[in-house]
């Protein structure tokens, strides 16, 4: 996601403009501008997540709603597997490494999608 590189971007912006542009009033309005650009396309990729998320869980088919939360499931008690030396041989530290980068990245998604729910329903409540 665009959110961790949100700061590293911004650096680079600065960096980059403050070279690019002498005066610094003007440089300092360029990076403003630039960084709450960077800043909606991350609004916009958390909406868009939100929305798929949300779509899977209003879904009609049983296998739509819940192949994402099996799946971390599955992944987490194979990461849990491994930490109490649980494993079959084939799987290395560095599957274990990339199977808990995945779950990280599906609970991520589920709170993000979450929240979206939490949002609307208010949002509707409100109306």
């Amino acid at each position: 996601m665009i959110a961790a590189l949100v700061p590293a971007i911004a650096g680079i912006i600065g960096r980059v403009v403050d070279k690019a542009i002498p005066d610094k009033s003007q440089a300092e309005k360029l990076k403003a501008e630039l960084t709450t650009q960077v800043l909606q396309l991350n609004a916009d990729e958390m909406k868009s997540a939100t929305s798929i998320i949300l779509a899977e869980v209003k879904g009609d088919s049983w296998l739509q709603r819940n192949w994402r939360p099996g799946l971390m499931v599955w992944f987490a008690g194979l990461v849990g597997a491994y930490w109490f030396g649980f494993t079959p041989d084939n799987l290395t530290p560095e599957s274990i490494d990339h199977l808990f980068r995945l779950v990280q990245i599906g609970v991520g998604g589920y709170v993000v999608g979450r929240s979206g729910e939490k949002i609307v329903k208010e949002w509707k409540r409100n109306d």
